[in-house]
This record gives C-alpha cells, structure tokens and sequence, in this order.
C-alpha cells in the first residue's frame, strides 16, 4: 500500500461513516412507520421514537384489508396503475420518437408548449379534466380516473424519450426505410425494443405516481366511494373525535410494497435508463 492510499484510507473511512449514519436518518421514518403498524394505538401515541412494539399486534393489518376496505381499494389501484402505465408509455414513447427522430414545421412550439404545462399546478387543471370527464359520462368510473390520471402532458418522460431517440444511431432509421419499414413499423420493431430502459424508467416514476395519487382518484369517486384507491382509502381511518393511526400506519405499509417490488425488479434498467438520457 503507498503513502498515498494510507493517507487516503482514513478519509474513505469516514466517508463510508458519515454515508451510513446518513442511510440510517434516511431509513428511520421509514423503518419507523413499518413498525408502528405492529403497535396498539395507545403504544403508538405513548412510545415516542422507539422503534419495537412490546407486542405484534398483527390485527392492525386485518382491520385495514378488511373492515377499512383495503382489500377493494388495493385492487382498483391495481386497475388503474396499470391502465395509466400502459397508455403513459405508449403515448410518451409515440411523441419522443416523432420529436426526437423527426424534423417537422412548430417543432419548436410544441416542444415549448408542452414544457410549459410544468409549471401549472395540478389543481389549476382539475375543473377542465372534471368537465371534459362529467361529459363523456365517465365520472365515478375507474376510466375516469384512468383518463384523468393519463390527461397530462408528461413531459418529463417525454423528454426521456426524445433523448434516447436522439441518441439512437442514424443508421438504424436509414436501414428500416431501405428495408420498406413505414414510420410506425420502424418505431414499433425497431427502435422501441431498444429503449428498455426508457420505458422501465418511466413506468417506475409513472407507477408511484398513480400509485400514490389522491387529487384526481378523490374528484372522480366522491360519488361512489367503493371505487376509491389506495391514497383516498386512508380516510377511513380518520374519524369525526378520533384516528386510527396504527390501522393508518398498516394500510400505509400495505400499500407500499407494490412500489418496493416494482423498483426493485426494474432498478436496473430505471439506473441505465437516467444515466443513458443524461449522456445522450
């Protein structure tokens, strides 16, 4: 070992220690909150920061799969999560290989637009959603939830794609057209195969998003609570004197696993998927 790694290594050492508490402050809320789950409420209140509950109290869990309904809230998140994934990236993949492959008259201004929408407040957007949902006959509908969730511009993901497009080597699009491929063929067989870890990206960031979303799910159910998701569920644990905050900590629990499983199948393509947007 040189002097020069020796002197290093007590550097390193504390980097790696100052990561790790920093890990733990991270995790705390989170490990926290998966605990209190196991808690009674009068535990929960009294416990303070510690973590343990003096016993498992695994009937918090029942409570909210079964007299909270979160059994039916977990599926009708299913439902539309999936729906609003599936049209998310079929719909930002279509527009980044037209914006990012093609040059076309308003390019710019399209580009422009829609970066714009954000910058706009969802709630600025909810009463023309609402209108436009009320008179397709879809309020109180999962589709309508669906459609309000999907209404978006999706910028973000849209300009992951127009970047990895981009990037794509000119000599692909070049064969596919000597070959005979037409526009969608090209995009379909071709180039979309190769943006795995586009569309992982966005599908992950998308999936949160719709997983965890409470404004549109709240507006488009009000009229049929049985349709409600996982987000508005919560508020059955809110009482007119009182609040179930273990069974709130259990539904919260419940209904982060999905999301924990998503990314941790994905993280792969989620990570080359960032780092080949950002290079491109």
């Amino acid at each position: 070992m040189t002097k020069k790694m020796k002197k290093r290594s007590p550097l390193i050492l504390l980097a790696h220690l100052l990561l790790i508490g920093l890990g733990i402050v991270w995790i705390y809320p989170f490990l926290w909150m998966i605990l209190a789950s196991f808690k009674t409420n009068t535990e929960y209140i009294s416990s303070g920061i510690s973590l343990w509950p003096e016993h498992f109290q695994f009937g918090n869990y029942k409570r909210a799969w079964d007299t909270a309904q979160f059994s039916v809230y977990f599926w009708n998140t299913v439902l539309i999560t999936v729906a609003v994934v599936v049209i998310v990236v079929a719909v930002c993949s279509m527009t980044g290989y037209a914006v990012g492959r093609y040059r076309f008259r308003g390019r710019l201004i399209f580009m422009s637009a829609i970066t714009a929408t954000m910058f706009m407040p969802q709630g600025y957007t909810i009463i023309p959603i609402y209108t436009l949902i009320n008179q397709l006959g879809l309020n109180n509908t999962l589709w309508g939830v669906i459609l309000g969730e999907v209404g978006g511009a999706h910028v973000l993901f849209i300009l992951l794609f127009v970047a990895y497009f981009r990037g794509l080597p000119k000599e692909l699009h070049e064969s596919a057209e000597v070959d005979g491929s037409g526009f969608f063929r090209t995009f379909a067989q071709i180039l979309l195969p190769l943006s795995k870890p586009i569309i992982a990206t966005t599908a992950i960031m998308q999936f949160m998003f719709t997983w965890n979303a409470f404004l549109i799910p709240l507006v488009f159910t009000l009229g049929k609570p049985e349709l409600r998701t996982l987000g508005v569920g919560m508020f059955q644990f809110v009482g007119e004197n009182s609040m179930d905050w273990t069974g709130m900590a259990a539904a919260a629990s419940i209904s982060l696993v999905p999301i924990l499983i998503v990314f941790l199948l994905l993280q792969r393509y989620f990570i080359e998927g960032v780092s080949g947007a950002v290079k491109a």
